[in-house]
């Protein structure tokens, strides 16, 4: 993105009613009132079952204790899943997963039909409420099992999320580890408020391997996000293979914003990726900016410059010095490429959308943007995709609502061009740069990240709500919120995880709960997940506005910074 100065502007929490209990299954004895948010003690704060209940992040919609009713998951625990769907399976596989390592049980995963005793069972069912279609669940625990019921795959697996942090911390140790394995008898109803809660990487600047990719999935998952955005394509490198155009990985994908090696995923290397991030109930997002940001193509393909040559790979970080050619002589050729790039991806790209950037087009003139623009985003319709595109940029070209999902991040909520798109009925994502950039430094002293948009400590990360952050847009039109990470100054998982760890889930927290929560109570939850996180092998920014427990603070010096 092109460095600008920009003036910090004020946010504001919206409150909202007191969520109703809502349900799949028939109505339960929920015992006492909802839960408090704050923990009584900081060793509490890190062991007991009581707390644990009161520390989940995102906060569910409604939870109510069964005080006496707990639950411990033992030797003797099996995991049951709805007989006759594969989904449940797959869920419970996934569960499964994640508490052999540190307990050292089998947790067999059985077929079921009702609830087990001594077990975790995982049932779909049909629910009435709307709100808990797709990825709502009802989570109950006493002192005969778990069971969480859902409608759909997503909720059950947004359900073991939550029980994933309803189990000791020890529950993300890799070795097995002698601990209780009790679970807080509770009630839970939870659905998300948007539908989409997204993340950004982008593999164009700095270039990750596979591996990598994966981890960065199941760092989002944890806190329920649903879509990853992969930046494949970019002034300094090309990531995808397209076999219509071997050139673009044989030449453009030779280097980065450092001049490294590069790299790209092959074609399987992508399906691998896509299928991953679909056995998480993760939609994969691909993006080929365009017409600008492309200096890798261009270096690649000669036909796609005015002067018929190829510009050198570029090793730095500037933005909007390069432009697809667009006169009558390389019209035809140009939008034959984008056809070729396009029908390939889609192939492979089981999700709705694709990302065709169109932002910071300075090399291109107004009215050859809105030409180019107006002939390229057809092309994605024809192939069964959803485009998306960035603000303000792509508002110049007037896309259809229909078929066109605008994607905000410039910092000012009330342009008009905005709001005229919104009365033509656009719908946008919402990733507004002195926000949701994950890139950006928390304070001057943080040792990698960039300080051109903002700072952004934790506490600002959890300050606004997507649903109203846009002023004149009804709440109906927000999809939900992508938070980006840019990898200008991010190399290795080390730097990713100190840049999204804590802000990631407090961006997580304002897309699926209740606006009603404070940051007084959320950082109370989000330092319960150090512990986690410590386990997990997870590189943290230790933010001092969050009052981590006694033994992550007194243990600090194990967490390196990049």
């Amino acid at each position: 993105m092109l460095h600008r100065t920009i003036l910090r502007r004020a946010r504001w929490i919206s409150s909202v009613t007191i969520p109703l209990l809502l349900g799949c299954s028939p109505s339960h004895d929920v015992g006492e009132a909802g839960v408090s948010s704050s923990a009584s003690s900081e060793s509490d704060l890190v062991t007991s079952p009581e707390a644990n209940l009161r520390n989940v992040v995102p906060a569910p919609v409604s939870v109510h204790s069964r005080a006496g009713h707990n639950h411990t998951i033992t030797s003797n625990t099996v995991i049951g899943v709805d007989a006759a769907s594969h989904q449940a399976r797959h869920v419970g596989e996934y569960l499964a997963s994640l508490l052999r390592p540190a307990t050292g049980y089998a947790l067999p995963v059985l077929p079921a039909v009702t609830p087990l005793h001594d077990g975790i069972t995982l049932l779909l069912r049909d629910c009435h409420d709307e709100r808990l279609s797709k990825e709502g669940y009802e989570l109950d625990v006493d002192t005969d099992g778990i069971v969480i019921r859902a409608a759909d795959g997503r909720g059950l697996f947004a359900g073991v999320q939550t029980l994933r942090q309803l189990l000791p911390a020890n529950i993300e140790s890799a070795k097995p580890v002698k601990d209780a394995w009790a679970v807080a008898g509770a009630h839970i109803i939870d659905y998300p408020k948007l539908e989409f809660r997204g993340a950004m990487l982008d593999v164009s600047r700095h270039f990750f391997g596979v591996d990598i990719v994966k981890r960065y999935i199941d760092d989002i998952v944890r806190y329920k996000m649903n879509h990853l955005h992969l930046h494949l394509t970019d002034d300094q490198g090309w990531r995808i293979q397209i076999d219509a155009w071997p050139q673009l990985t044989a030449i453009g994908s030779g280097s980065d914003v450092v001049g490294g090696p590069g790299g790209f995923y092959t074609k399987a290397d992508y399906q691998e990726i896509v299928r991953y991030a679909a056995s998480r109930h993760i939609t994969i997002i691909p993006e080929i900016d365009m017409p600008a940001h492309i200096n890798a193509a261009l270096a690649s393909v000669p036909k796609l410059n005015c002067n018929d040559r190829s510009p050198p790979l570029y090793t730095g970080s500037n933005s909007g010095f390069p432009s697809l050619c667009m006169d009558a002589a390389h019209r035809d050729f140009v939008i034959k490429f984008i056809d070729d790039v396009v029908r390939e991806l889609a192939k492979i790209t089981p999700g709705p959308y694709i990302h065709l950037g169109g932002d910071e087009a300075q090399g291109t003139a107004l009215a050859d943007y809105i030409a180019f623009e107006q002939r390229v985003l057809p092309i994605v319709s024809r192939y069964g995709k959803t485009v998306i595109g960035w603000d303000p940029d792509l508002l110049k070209a007037k896309p259809d609502p229909k078929t066109t999902l605008i994607q905000y991040w410039w910092i000012t909520p009330t342009d008009d061009a905005l709001k005229a798109a919104a009365k033509r009925g656009s719908k946008f994502l919402l990733s507004p740069g002195d926000i949701t950039y994950l890139d950006t430094k928390y304070t001057e002293s943080t040792p990698i990240g960039q300080n051109w948009m903002a700072l952004i400590e934790v506490k600002d990360a959890y300050s606004w709500d997507p649903a109203t952050y846009l002023t004149g847009v009804p709440t109906s039109q927000i999809v939900g919120f992508e938070a980006p990470l840019w990898t200008e100054t991010i190399s290795n998982l080390a730097d990713i995880e100190y840049m999204i760890y804590p802000r990631l889930p407090a961006h997580a927290e304002r897309g699926w709960s209740p606006a009603s929560h404070t940051w007084d109570d959320f950082k109370v939850r989000l330092a319960a997940q150090g512990p986690r996180w410590k386990l997990a092998n997870i590189n943290y920014y230790a933010s001092p506005q969050v009052p981590w427990p006694v033994d992550i603070r007194t243990s600090l010096s194990s967490l390196k910074e990049p």
